[in-house]
């Protein structure tokens, strides 16, 4: 796969279409399942309070994956994902409910490097506050 946006028709401050990635506890379990990360802290509310945590709290990089289909999603290619990196600002916390957390992600292009990449500068809050800091991502287009 390569690329479907051409490097030439993006100019710095392109936005990417926004999305909003919902997650439930059951989301949690298969993540934790998936990636081997069992930590209490993600699927035992009375464990994660008797830490400190509100509640349950999903997997920092369950967001970090998320976060990152913005960018994916806008190229075609997960393969023109070249670096990606982000700091963890605040957790997402998961209510038992039927509705669970929602983390809503913008990026928009901060610059145009050489070789047809350029670096996505994203942004990922749920209710109300960033969860990630610092993200960012250099993506080859074609």
């Amino acid at each position: 796969m390569t690329a479907k946006i051409a490097y030439d028709d993006i100019e710095v401050g392109t936005e990417l279409p926004a999305r909003t990635f919902p997650v439930t506890r059951a989301m949690l379990v298969q993540y934790a399942g998936a990636s081997g990360d069992f930590n209490p802290i993600h699927w035992n509310e009375k464990f994660a309070k008797e830490v400190g945590l509100p509640d349950v709290i999903a997997h920092g990089m369950f967001t970090m994956a998320e976060a990152i289909r913005v960018v994916t999603d806008w190229t075609g290619d997960p393969g023109a994902v070249l670096e990606y990196g982000v700091r963890f600002t605040k957790p997402v916390v998961v209510p038992n409910d039927d509705q669970g957390a929602l983390i809503e992600v913008s990026a928009k292009v901060a610059a145009k490097l050489d070789d047809n990449t350029v670096r996505v500068d994203l942004t990922a809050t749920s209710a109300g506050q960033k969860v990630l800091g610092i993200s960012r991502a250099v993506v080859r287009l074609a």
